[in-house]
């Protein structure tokens, strides 16, 4: 039995959108809508019911290349962030209760250290962990409120003000959430309990922005956690809370609707919005209003529109700044926005969600982390020639080491907070579905074990090499030894950029169906079943800055090969801000091409694709040398094309003539490689159009 889930797509911009939504709307309300047993906790009414659940942590395993990147992080940062950022991340540290950092830095390491430990299942970790949540359990007053409570006078490299602030504590209970996740510690409860009748009874004497604004801006992982714990408890209470919380915060459904933060740049803070993005769909879920979802489509029309890059991100440096692709992209952002579609998904079932998470987990995450995880940059940009200390067009000074790779170059919020984006997105490839089935919703090397029908444990293992492969392989196994078989739906997403996905159950052609949705496969399943999923990648291209094109093929971008030279240097002015060392890095070979005019209805006439099975068989393809798969496409140098504050000068525009020797130059076949795999890269082209004869 085929069942088709339709998802809309993002609609077109113009002023015809709102009633494009609208009349969308009418037919949407009852896909997520379904009211049915699960196997695990779902929506307690009145919230709406999901219709997917995560599932609890470490019930999801990486495999292949994304085992691997969860080792780097073990062995890089992420494991050791207590040895190389000890000032902050030792003993002297709040939230270990000392008179250290005071604020949001500890929670951020532990809110990716907690979800790589019970994935990894490394004791060690563990072990690193357990400090930090004893003593944040045992924080508690007898008021409810948890955490540190005492302000001390400034020390250089420290937040040691606004203990009592709202917004730390909103990470630390995600960190908490997890740790219930992975051990059913039933004094997460009664902490978190105790600290939302504190709420309840507070804010409206010390509101969300008493201490800072950043808790307005962020109020949705607040509400999130006073959703999850409502679904548990079923205090009443609770929703109360929640509205009270709803009503202090930014309300970014009128910020959506109103279009016009977001056309404007400099207009927003770029990591509150990658939180915030996903406050009206968090909110959905107690008031069951389409409006909610569908400000957020809006808002990432309007996004893409005015500070979209190919990556799956947007200019943020530190706020919304235009779409010249030399602007900047924090890293806080990605794993922000990454976890913010995370949730969007689980409670919309939308898969342009799911395909906007693919993108920026394959294209900006690895690229602006080195490939030993011990190093990092602040910005990224998606046309980034050179990478030095030098003053760039960004909208915040840290000493010009913004784009330079480093321990705390930047701005060290980064240096505590990027840990989150591996291992949430792989808690999150897959879902329990409302049905008592399970769902794959996000495609990488994996396995998961996990009840379905009456409680009936199966593990299916995920084999695949993508996003550098088109094939998915899925085995099943029944984990229940008194049981044969067992019937239960099976959901597969079909990404949006897919033409036609071929299914085949046992190596039997099953479906072709159409991108863009979610396919569910009710059927008896046995041990040994196999599905094999197969997503033909078709190479396309965008239009970007000044009409210049980003070259796509699949949920990837791929950018410009550059020669890459490494150069340590220190850091002799102000160590104890900018770390001791960082890493320049410049280029050994030309990057200012421009790509030949192409024919977009002939693609394989312009571009060629090549691929190296050798390499799909190694653990890390996320550099140059790795790097599985390549598109090879016709270019010319365009010499007028240079540097600018040692970056990429202004981006020509395309198709345009470019002089009256533009077709003397030498034309040359130039390697496009995954952006991923890219520390310097050209990812939005210029196209060349060559002087007519006459």
């Amino acid at each position: 039995m085929v069942e088709y889930y339709t998802m809309s797509t993002i609609m077109k911009k113009g002023n015809c959108f709102i009633i494009l939504i609208l009349l969308t709307m009418m037919f949407n309300t009852n896909t997520v809508g379904q009211v049915l047993s699960s196997n695990y906790l779902n929506n307690r009414e009145p919230l709406f019911k999901k219709p997917y659940i995560e599932l609890p942590l470490g019930s999801v395993k990486p495999k292949g290349w994304l085992l691997e990147m969860l080792i780097r992080q073990k062995d890089g940062l992420t494991g050791n962030l207590d040895k190389f950022y000890s000032k902050v991340m030792g003993p002297r540290n709040g939230w270990l209760g000392g008179d250290g950092d005071q604020w949001e830095r500890g929670p951020y390491w532990l809110d990716g250290l907690l979800p790589l430990a019970y994935i990894l299942d490394d004791e060690n970790l563990k072990a690193k962990l357990k400090p930090w949540i004893e003593w944040t359990i045992n924080s508690q007053q007898e008021n409810g409120y948890f955490g540190p409570s005492v302000d001390y006078q400034p020390e250089k490299g420290l937040q040691r003000n606004n203990s009592h602030d709202w917004w730390p504590k909103m990470v630390m209970l995600k960190v908490l959430q997890q740790y219930y996740s992975a051990t059913g510690d039933k004094r997460v409860l009664d902490l978190m309990t105790g600290y939302f009748h504190y709420q309840l009874k507070t804010l409206p004497l010390q509101p969300l922005g008493y201490w800072t604004d950043w808790a307005e801006y962020r109020v949705c992982d607040n509400l999130q956690a006073v959703y999850w714990l409502y679904n548990i408890t079923g205090d009443s209470s609770l929703l109360e809370l929640s509205e009270l919380l709803y009503s202090q915060g930014f309300n970014y459904t009128n910020m959506f609707f109103g279009r016009d933060l977001l056309s404007k740049i400099n207009s927003f803070h770029g990591v509150n919005l990658a939180q915030g993005f996903k406050e009206p769909v968090i909110y959905y879920q107690q008031h069951h209003d389409q409006k909610f979802i569908y400000a957020v489509k809006l808002g990432f029309s309007d996004l893409l529109k005015y500070h979209g890059q190919p990556q799956g991100m947007y200019s943020c440096d530190e706020s919304l700044h235009g779409n010249i692709p030399t602007q900047g992209t924090e890293l806080c952002s990605i794993v922000e926005l990454m976890f913010s579609l995370e949730k969007m998904m689980e409670i919309s079932g939308y898969v342009e969600f799911a395909d906007h998470l693919e993108k920026i987990a394959f294209n900006a995450l690895p690229a602006q982390v080195s490939n030993d995880f011990m190093s990092r940059q602040y910005f990224q940009q998606p046309n980034q020639v050179m990478i030095t200390r030098n003053l760039h067009n960004f909208d915040i000074n840290h000493g010009e080491t913004e784009l330079v790779f480093g321990l705390l170059t930047g701005y060290p919020c980064c240096t505590s907070n990027f840990h989150q984006g591996w291992p949430k997105f792989i808690q999150n490839l897959w879902y329990a579905s409302e049905d008592k089935g399970l769902a794959a919703i996000v495609y990488s090397p994996s396995e998961v074990e996990a009840l379905v029908s009456e409680r009936v444990k199966v593990k299916i293992t995920e084999e695949t090499f993508y996003p550098m492969s088109n094939e998915i392989n899925f085995t099943l196994r029944i984990q229940d030894q008194k049981v044969d078989n067992v019937e239960f739906p099976f959901h597969l997403r079909i990404p949006g950029w897919c033409k036609n996905a071929k299914i085949e159950i046992n190596s039997i052609a099953w479906a072709n169906p159409k991108g863009g949705q979610i396919i569910k496969i009710n059927r008896v399943w046995k041990s040994g079943d196999k599905v094999k999923v197969t997503l033909p990648m078709n190479i396309t291209t965008s239009t970007w800055c000044e009409n210049s094109v980003a070259v796509e093929r699949g949920p990837l971008v791929y950018a410009l090969k550059i020669g890459e030279r490494w150069e340590k240097k220190e850091v002799f002015d102000d160590p104890a801000r900018f770390g001791e060392w960082y890493f320049e890095v410049f280029p050994t070979s030309k990057w200012n091409y421009g790509i030949m005019d192409f024919n977009p209805d002939k693609m394989e006439e312009s571009f060629r694709l090549v691929e190296y099975a050798d390499k799909q068989k190694l653990n890390f393809p996320w550099n140059q040398e790795n790097a599985p798969v390549e598109i090879k496409v016709k270019a010319k140098e365009i010499k007028s094309w240079k540097l600018y504050n040692e970056m990429a000068g202004p981006l020509p525009f395309s198709r345009t003539v470019y002089g009256t020797n533009t077709n003397d130059i030498t034309e040359e076949e130039v390697t496009l490689i995954p952006y991923g795999c890219t520390t310097l890269r050209i990812s939005e082209f210029p196209v060349i159009k060559e002087y007519p004869k006459r």
